[in-house]
């Protein structure tokens, strides 16, 4: 990969990665909710989530599923369901008070990441960038395989700095949401985010062809 191309890639992640979407509202969320330590792990499942998302756009399967209207629909509707369900649950997560301490409910580190793998997996509006994307980036005459290291290394090390960014940012407020009554409208606040954010990937559409 020249080195003009791998900059141009540099500066093009970090337009994605700071565009606000699902990735952010959950890092955001999980930060708010439970420190950038733990929000951490949520972290790393996103960039699983990426990586995926990248191999399969970068690997042909893309193509396939934007070529298929069942396969794309199948995709949109699983990503935008998990979405909203994701939203409900924040909604209704309950708040725990413990003396003066307020706490939301729980959430294990393997349900956190997981939570994040599937977030950036199931994105339809991922995969459509990515196909639409990726093809710019890559030299045909050079080996796939290391080329696609290449950019996924570097997507993930710029997503993982922006996402850390979002959650600091949102544990910075969490001295505002001390009392049961605010962390519920931050539990509400962020559910209709993940459910406007779900409602939303129903009108991706696949790309022209």
């Amino acid at each position: 990969m020249k080195t003009e191309v791998w900059w141009a890639y540099f500066f093009a992640c970090w337009v994605i990665a700071v565009s606000p979407g699902s990735g952010a509202v959950l890092s955001m969320s999980h930060g708010l909710s439970y420190g950038v330590r733990r929000a951490s792990t949520t972290i790393a499942g996103l960039q699983v989530g990426l990586m995926g998302t990248l191999l399969i756009a970068g690997g042909g399967l893309g193509a396939i599923l934007l070529a298929s209207e069942t396969a794309f629909m199948v995709i949109k509707v699983v990503g935008a369901a998990y979405l909203i369900w994701l939203g409900v649950q924040q909604w209704r997560s309950p708040v725990h008070t413990s003396g003066k301490t307020v706490q939301v409910a729980p959430m294990s580190a393997r349900r956190r990441f997981f939570t994040g793998v599937f977030t950036n997996l199931t994105n339809p509006k991922g995969i459509v960038f990515m196909v639409a994307v990726l093809p710019q980036f890559i030299d045909p005459a050079r080996p796939l395989a290391l080329q696609l290291l290449i950019l996924g290394a570097t997507m993930c090390a710029v997503d993982l700095v922006v996402m850390h960014g979002y959650a600091l940012l949102a544990s910075r407020l969490q001295a505002l949401f001390r009392r049961p009554q605010a962390m519920r409208w931050q539990n509400r606040f962020f559910g209709s985010v993940l459910m406007a954010v779900g409602a939303a990937l129903f009108f991706v559409r696949r790309q022209a062809h």
